[in-house]
């Protein structure tokens, strides 16, 4: 008599995975001086492709332009970015990094250095890159 293996809930367990790390990077003290993940997503996109609009943002982010532009106001506010007009079309606004926003950057890429070891500690390579091609394979699906 065989016994039913029950397929892992990973709709659950992606949701638990990412509530835990959400909240270890909110709470590590003095690495994001009261800049949250969200404002960190978009610090890595500049930092990667700096002068960029607030579209080219949503989309990269795979969020509204709305909610782009709000988190845009609250990051220039902080002085992590300013606004700037394109040179070919001075109807079109860019983002750039600050000199605090690239220092805010490069803290956080050190601070996820350290969490990506944490989380990958004691997986093989292959382990690892499996893991990495469901993961982007999950948030390829369109639903």
């Amino acid at each position: 008599m065989s016994k039913e293996v029950k397929s892992p809930r990973f709709v659950f367990l992606l949701n638990q995975a990412q509530r835990r790390l959400q909240r270890w990077t909110e709470t590590r003290p003095g690495t994001w001086e009261g800049i949250s993940t969200a404002q960190v997503g978009l610090l890595f996109l500049l930092a990667s492709r700096n002068q960029t609009t607030i579209g080219e943002i949503a989309q990269a982010l795979q969020v509204a332009p709305a909610a782009t532009t709000n988190l845009s106001k609250r990051m220039e506010a902080a002085g992590l970015v300013e606004r700037i007009a394109d040179h070919g079309d001075r109807r079109v606004t860019r983002l750039r990094l600050t000199q605090a926003g690239e220092s805010a950057s490069g803290q956080s890429r050190e601070m996820l250095k350290e969490l990506n070891k944490r989380i990958s500690d004691g997986f093989s390579g292959e382990e690892l890159a499996i893991v990495a091609r469901w993961l982007s394979h999950v948030s390829d699906l369109e639903l």
